[in-house]
């Protein structure tokens, strides 16, 4: 079952879109990037097989992008929209993952302690501006202080697996990932099997959370 809902919040009106999970234990809310919206295919993948698993998919999308946009605003306006809506993410009573995927993903990490999330889940996290490692954001990964998995692409420039730190969260590795999760033909790996990849690591650690 999908329903939107719009939320009003600093900056602008957010929109949910629920992904209701049949018996849900679990909300799993996702943010969008700074280059896109919610039909990401890593996003659309999660919200189709996750609810089939106890857990109810939540699709934000923030004020810049339901205005119809181009930009993202400065991190500091996103965090406040993820925070403005937290209470709606929360109102079924479940235990909240936060979630998105590379400056959603940051988002996530940067306030899932002060909303008591249950988890982060950080696909494509952006750990530094392409061919700028100096530039690292690790440290809001390793802050996020809740259960973390990353999904990350083998071939993402944005970091790829072997640039993460050591530190207090899971990563998964997409092979030969781009930052969008798309993989070059010659490697020979349908889209398919690329998504079932992630949503089979979703799945199994969101059912770690639950036990």
């Amino acid at each position: 079952m999908e329903r939107r809902e719009i939320v009003a919040v600093g900056g602008g009106d957010a929109r949910i879109t629920w992904h209701v999970g049949k018996g849900a234990r679990l909300v799993l809310a996702l943010g969008h990037g700074a280059g896109g919206g919610i039909e990401a295919r890593d996003l659309q993948a999660i919200a189709a097989v996750l609810p089939r698993h106890g857990v109810t998919v939540a699709l934000v999308e923030q004020p810049w992008r339901v205005a119809g946009k181009k930009l993202a605003p400065a991190p500091k306006t996103l965090d406040t929209g993820w925070r403005d809506l937290w209470p709606m993410l929360a109102k079924t009573g479940l235990p909240v993952v936060a979630g998105g995927r590379s400056a959603g993903a940051r988002v996530a990490c940067r306030t899932a302690a002060e909303l008591g999330a249950a988890g982060v889940l950080a696909l494509s996290f952006p750990l530094h501006p392409p061919g700028r490692p100096e530039k690292s954001r690790a440290d809001e990964l390793l802050g996020a202080g809740v259960p973390t998995l990353v999904v990350q692409g083998g071939a993402d420039p944005f970091g790829k697996p072997a640039e993460f730190p050591e530190g207090a969260y899971e990563l998964v590795e997409v092979a030969y990932g781009d930052h969008g999760f798309a993989v070059p033909k010659r490697a020979g790996i349908e889209e398919a099997r690329t998504l079932r990849t992630i949503t089979d690591a979703v799945t199994q650690w969101t059912r770690s959370l639950r036990e």
